[in-house]
């Protein structure tokens, strides 16, 4: 028992940790993270037969050699995927998994590699006896330390490298798990026979429930979500001439991003979080017109100048809106990016828009995405002062306004994209 008291209690906090998850999950019918389940499935196996080869290798006078090997070439196999598995989680939580089936497919070829090597020189594995535990060693040992310490590099390079670009809550728990990782690994690899190798997978456990994947959280996060869809349903009510507008423009969004995705552009600022924070806060934009005056709002015709004037003041007041009303309700990443999209979606790439004349990338990333949405559905629908005009009408204008309006390069993706926002704007 001395052996195992460890993963004794590792085991314990994570299947306490794993039940709360499934209750919650099951019990609030919360959507769940298939790749965290994923991790799920794997640690308390993985803790289990850590145990288990800490207990058999003190004992090899009563241990059959063939099981023991057995047990330690299992044990191996958890361990060397354990890594590649966190390595795959963190990369899809912070940027996503990589389409090119090439690039996923060498994204694995040193853990297979390492699985080839440890299974060949799994029959010449050494048993050292140590002062307080016995401990294997051999080539096979070295290969999976070879595949953690590969894939955990790999992470915690990916998630240097992209760090200002995580939300905070998240940065939190990577970083302090990352740092939780290399203590040990290299505590581990000094002092062999101390065998802590399952505090690894319990702190992420750990890390990753109490602030990324926290049942409670999801919810929360669909609770706000909601909310700024009923603030944004709630302005669109107001003004009869722009019924669907939030979804087209939210749609265009979306297509806009996977564009840039597609393209491997602007890849410093493209992460799943700011994508979720963009398609999210893109209902936002016209937020402002709360406090435009009805009789500008929905008059019929042309507007006068000075209700031109008026009505320029929204986009300004939407930003402020943003900043006061939810400050204390979403991620303050989020939060920033309302404000930028509902602010400054009206500038210019010339400089002649409102509410502050910014030209080119003065102009928040954010806002240039939603200027080009925004447009081409005021163009693309029906107001009531005018009917929609034709749809290469449209896309005519989002052309022409290239270099001056709009982002060239912005605009030029979503040209590319005619047949998705065909199916949009005409379904």
């Amino acid at each position: 028992m001395n052996f195992v008291k460890l993963q004794i209690g590792c085991l314990i906090v994570a299947l306490y940790i794993e039940g709360i998850y499934i209750w919650q999950t099951l019990s609030k019918n919360i959507k769940c993270n298939r790749m965290f389940d994923a991790i799920m499935i794997v640690i308390p196996y993985m803790i289990i037969i850590d145990g288990i080869t800490a207990w058999t290798v003190n004992h090899l006078d009563s241990v059959p050699p063939v099981l023991n090997l057995v047990l330690h070439g299992i044990f191996f196999f958890f361990l060397a995927s354990f890594m590649p598995l966190v390595f795959l989680y963190i990369l899809n939580l912070i940027r996503g998994i990589p389409k090119n089936k090439i690039l996923r497919t060498l994204l694995f070829v040193p853990y297979f590699v390492c699985l080839t090597v440890v299974f060949i020189f799994l029959p010449k594995l050494n048993y050292i006896i140590g002062k307080t535990t016995n401990y294997s060693m051999g080539i096979s040992v070295y290969a999976c330390y070879f595949s953690v310490i590969f894939y955990f590099s790999a992470t915690f390079i990916f998630t240097i490298t992209k760090l200002k670009t995580i939300e905070a809550r998240k940065r939190v728990n990577i970083v302090t798990f990352m740092t939780l990782t290399l203590f040990i690994l290299v505590l581990q690899t000094i002092f062999p026979e101390i065998l802590i190798s399952s505090l690894v997978p319990t702190f992420l456990l750990m890390s990753l429930y109490i602030n990324i994947e926290d049942p409670a959280l999801t919810r929360l996060r669909k609770y706000n979500n909601d909310t700024v869809t009923s603030f944004a349903a709630l302005v669109e009510s107001r003004d009869s001439s722009t019924g669907g507008h939030v979804k087209r423009t939210q749609s265009y969004v979306k297509i806009i991003l996977d564009e840039i995705n597609k393209n491997h552009l602007y890849r410093e600022i493209m992460t799943r979080d700011f994508e979720d924070n963009m398609f999210n806060a893109a209902p936002m934009h016209d937020i402002g017109k709360m406090s435009t005056p009805d009789t500008i709002l929905q008059k019929p015709g042309k507007l006068t100048d000075e209700e031109y004037e008026i009505m320029k003041l929204h986009a300004a007041k939407g930003g402020e809106i943003i900043k006061e009303t939810f400050r204390d309700l979403e991620e303050p990443e989020f939060l920033e990016t309302a404000y930028l999209v509902a602010r400054y979606h009206h500038e210019k790439w010339n400089g002649k828009g409102y509410p502050e004349g910014l030209k080119e990338t003065q102009i928040p990333f954010p806002a240039r995405i939603m200027a080009i949405a925004d447009v081409f559905d005021a163009v693309s629908a029906k107001r009531c002062y005018r009917d929609a005009l034709p749809l290469d009408v449209c896309f005519k204008i989002i052309e022409d306004g290239a270099g001056s309006d709009f982002d060239p390069q912005l605009a030029q993706l979503f040209l590319n994209a005619k047949e998705k926002i065909t199916k949009i704007c005409r379904p």
